[in-house]
């Protein structure tokens, strides 16, 4: 009877233990789900404001080119990128990286701002967004090295005499980050990023508090294995703060003083990770990815003089 009572507490506790497991296992795959699957997230605002579609339509109607080419690790995905010239010839050419599930149109003020100040601007469709193929999203970590292979596009296409600056928003931010710390040409000569994070384990963590009010241990660190055994990207290893120590390029840092997205204190790891010549901006009164809609003026002041200083 003793025999047969202790076998019944082990079989229960297995139950339990597989249940809770199954459980687990389930909320992982759920929280995989929200984050890598491109989809509508109705967490996200995804109003566009008179003004944004002003920039949109004239994003339409601006002469400019597609560009194609394959994603790194899937040649069967094909990626897009508008390229639109400057109005006079220019060797000057900002590539711009937009923000989590937004698109090269979300981007329409920057590249008008661009444009308007006489630089060529190509902006790219990350993977699994907008028009670019693709089935999950890669938090910049894997588009990272798409954005290398723009930007030797850039070069095949426009010549070795070009002088570039990479631009991204939010998780863009995080892209030209990453790509800060890799192998680029000579040709790229300065970064702004604006808002983005200082890891994907870091954002994820604070959205798991900010969002569902749980702890970040272990779920995030779960979720993020399970995507790299779905997607076979390594978003452990993500990280801006890491990317950045290898940097040795004059970067201008610049984050809302209200972000409730991509917390402000990510950027003060950020700059000071940062190795080479740098600038920090928290724009007062801003919250994510608002700063230009917040301060028009001073925004672009701010950075067309940054890209002067470095572009020559």
């Amino acid at each position: 009877m003793k025999f047969i009572r202790k076998h019944r507490k082990l079989t229960a506790a297995i139950v339990i233990a597989l249940v809770v497991l199954g459980a687990y296992g389930g909320a992982c795959e759920y929280f995989y789900r929200v984050a890598f699957i491109p989809s509508t997230k109705t967490f996200l605002n995804n109003k566009v404001s008179k003004r944004e579609q002003a920039n949109r339509d004239w994003l339409a109607a601006v002469h400019k080119q597609t560009w194609t080419q394959t994603a790194v690790g899937h040649s069967d995905w094909q990626l897009k990128a508008d390229y639109v010239p400057a109005a006079s010839k220019s060797s000057k050419t900002v590539v711009v990286a937009h923000g989590y599930m937004n698109t090269k149109e979300d981007m329409a003020a920057y590249i008008r701002m661009f444009h308007n100040a006489g630089y060529n601007v190509l902006a790219p469709d990350d993977r699994g967004h907008g028009q670019s193929d693709g089935t999950y999203i890669g938090y910049g970590w894997a588009d990272r090295r798409d954005y290398q292979k723009w930007l030797q596009q850039l070069l095949r296409r426009e010549g070795s005499q070009q002088q570039i600056a990479l631009f991204g928003v939010s998780m863009g931010g995080a892209t030209v980050m990453y790509l800060s710390g890799m192998n680029l040409p000579k040709q790229v000569q300065a970064i702004v990023e604006d808002c983005g994070y200082t890891s994907v384990d870091a954002e994820l963590s604070f959205q798991a508090k900010s969002m569902y009010n749980l702890p970040s241990r272990p779920l995030v660190p779960s979720v993020l294995r399970l995507a790299q055994l779905h997607t076979g990207v390594d978003y452990p290893a993500a990280s801006a703060t890491r990317a950045l120590k290898k940097n040795n390029l004059p970067t201008f840092f610049i984050h809302g003083a209200q972000d409730k997205f991509v917390p402000t204190k990510m950027v003060y790891a950020n700059y000071k990770a940062s190795a080479g010549e740098k600038k920090l901006w928290v724009v007062p009164g801003a919250r994510h990815a608002q700063s230009e809609l917040k301060h028009p003026a001073e925004y672009q002041h701010r950075v067309l003089n940054f890209l002067s200083t470095h572009l020559r």
